[in-house]
């Protein structure tokens, strides 16, 4: 019998503060055409003739905010979700980020190396984008094709309505609300409009009017729509009136248009409309990391308390809670077994 392993992917993380080490990531997260989808030739201009020129040194003083002794807040959360997990599974766990290290690659070699020929590869994301569960399973085929040929991957799909999920979300959510707080802001990661277009091949997606219906052929592949029926499930499963949230999307990159509205506009507003006291969470992420840790516990406490704002309450991501790890378990061994199926 083939043995089995679980592979855990994440977005990635620089080697170190070092602005050189955070240039080599920058370069390959923002060169990717799920990122930064234009042809080669305009991308390489806007990334390499542009971005790579002053970003490298502001994100590097970023990251050094947020970095731990034991190293970038993702990996060592990523880590200790492994740990955790591989304490309640029977299979080899090992971790691959899309960019930097460790690789995808490293992480099926790694369980290659123990006699793995079948693997459940989980991206780290609830919602489904270009960006992120999209580019990962096209890297991971990549890699399988080229130097694992005789290896099986199964695909752990979005899980952003799963029962399971929703109410791990909603019960940690829960558990850190402050007593007093006027509006809870999910804040989750823009992308830009033209990538939920491109990534319906059902080519019935309108964003002025299909992300609110019931039903609609592009919803599994809409991250707009996805958003908002996470955020629609949570709130239910906490019992808190729609009036007293709010959904935007934040790390917007460059002039085109993103989906909307923006967090940090947002941020800079809703004092202004009576908000004084504010909750946020970032359910785009499982792990904590600089968007997150920074963009929003930092930055966007300043711009909120800026604008007139007074208390500002970031909740943090799942990161390594034993209920989440529950979660993680329930998903893997449900592609585990579709193993046994084939």
């Amino acid at each position: 019998m083939d043995k089995k392993g679980i592979l855990l992917v994440n977005l990635g993380s620089p080697r170190s503060t070092a602005v050189n080490d955070v240039k080599e990531y920058l370069d390959e997260f923002l060169m990717d055409e799920k990122v930064i989808d234009y042809r080669w030739i305009f991308r390489a201009l806007l990334v390499q003739g542009i971005i790579l020129k002053t970003r490298p040194a502001k994100s590097a003083e970023a990251y050094k905010t947020v970095w731990t002794d034991e190293g970038s807040p993702l990996i060592v959360i990523t880590e200790k979700i492994k740990k955790k997990l591989q304490k309640v599974v029977d299979v080899p766990v090992e971790i691959g980020m899309r960019y930097a290290q460790p690789s995808i690659e490293t992480g099926i070699q790694k369980l290659v190396d123990q006699g793995v020929s079948e693997i459940v590869l989980f991206p780290l994301y609830p919602q489904y984008a270009m960006s992120t569960t999209e580019t990962v399973i096209e890297k991971a085929e990549e890699v399988r094709k080229k130097k694992f040929p005789k290896v099986k991957i199964n695909y752990i799909q979005p899980f952003y309505n799963r029962e399971i999920y929703i109410n791990c979300l909603a019960e940690s959510i829960k558990e850190k609300l402050p007593e007093n707080f006027d509006v809870l802001q999910f804040s989750y990661h823009g992308v830009p409009e033209r990538h939920i277009y491109k990534t319906d091949p059902t080519k019935t997606c309108n964003l002025n009017d299909c992300c609110s219906r019931e039903t609609n052929p592009s919803h599994q592949f809409c991250y707009r729509h996805q958003c908002y029926k996470t955020t629609e499930a949570v709130i239910a499963r906490i019992g808190l009136p729609k009036e007293k949230t709010i959904v935007s999307f934040q790390s917007r990159l460059g002039k085109d248009k993103w989906i909307e509205p923006y967090t940090d506009e947002t941020l800079e507003t809703i004092p202004k409309k009576g908000v004084k006291n504010l909750a946020i969470v970032c359910p785009a992420f499982v792990s904590d990391c600089l968007e997150t840790l920074e963009e929003i516990s930092v930055e966007g406490k300043e711009q909120f308390q800026h604008a007139g704002g007074e208390n500002f309450h970031y909740i943090p991501c799942l990161n390594d809670e034993d209920r989440w790890i529950d979660v993680v378990k329930i998903l893997c061994e449900e592609k585990l077994n579709d193993f046994y199926l084939v």
